[in-house]
């Protein structure tokens, strides 16, 4: 399933403003989770206070700030590289509008309330994952785990081999 996105938010009332944002269906809070973390090199305090949102009833704790911290400092091009026309080549810059695919697999929904969908990035060979709980109550779903932000190849420009 593809989503576009004209922009890219950069604070929790820009997210809100999003059609996606109503999360009624587990693609769009894996893809706006996607888009969430391009904001982390310019903003990582109004970043976390959209995947905040995204977390539902949870907030993202400690050791996931920490997490996000290791797995992007210096390497923010890793977000970019699951959107259309992003490349090693081209500095994983996407083109506009940003188009990002979210996919499952035959075990994407393991139970009633729990999925993990798949991103790829054209930095890496297979594809990544993004958890994600529905509440029952609201019929919304949130995001549960970032199992996206491995390393993949570096930018061709940063690659003393290319």
């Amino acid at each position: 399933m593809d989503f576009i996105f004209t922009s890219l938010p950069t604070n929790l009332t820009e997210l809100m403003e999003l059609p996606e944002a109503i999360l009624n269906s587990p693609y769009k809070t894996a893809a706006i989770t996607l888009v969430v973390l391009c904001n982390y090199g310019n903003d990582p305090g109004s970043t976390f206070e959209m995947l905040d949102f995204l977390k539902g009833p949870e907030n993202v704790s400690e050791y996931e700030k920490q997490f996000i911290r290791e797995r992007l400092k210096g390497k923010e091009y890793k977000t970019f590289s699951y959107f259309k026309g992003a490349t090693p080549e081209n500095g994983y810059t996407p083109i506009k509008p940003y188009t990002v695919s979210v996919s499952e697999n035959p075990y994407s929904f393991p139970d009633e309330n729990w999925a993990t969908l798949y991103v790829k990035s054209s930095g890496a060979d297979s594809p990544r994952g993004i958890k994600l709980r529905k509440k029952p109550s609201t019929g919304q779903w949130f995001l549960n785990d970032i199992q996206c932000l491995s390393d993949i190849r570096i930018p061709v420009v940063d690659d003393p081999w290319a």
